[in-house]
């Protein structure tokens, strides 16, 4: 399992996260800080990590 944190002051709401995961793991509308709705399904591929041009997002394994 993995935890996603997005920085909201950091977040601009572009979507590339929401765009790129393989998993559909984040409600997303246009402008708006995305949510990890379904973060459980995340796989820790951390494409959202490195595609967010803001730096936002960070994706780390969760404790047990």
């Amino acid at each position: 399992m993995y935890e996603v944190r997005i920085d909201p002051k950091r977040c601009k709401g572009c979507g590339l996260c929401a765009d790129f995961c393989p998993r559909n793991i984040y409600d997303f509308s246009w402008g708006s800080v995305p949510v990890a709705a379904r973060s459980d399904d995340c796989v820790g591929c951390m494409q959202c990590e490195v595609k967010c041009p803001e730096l936002a997002i960070t994706v780390r394994e969760a404790a047990p």
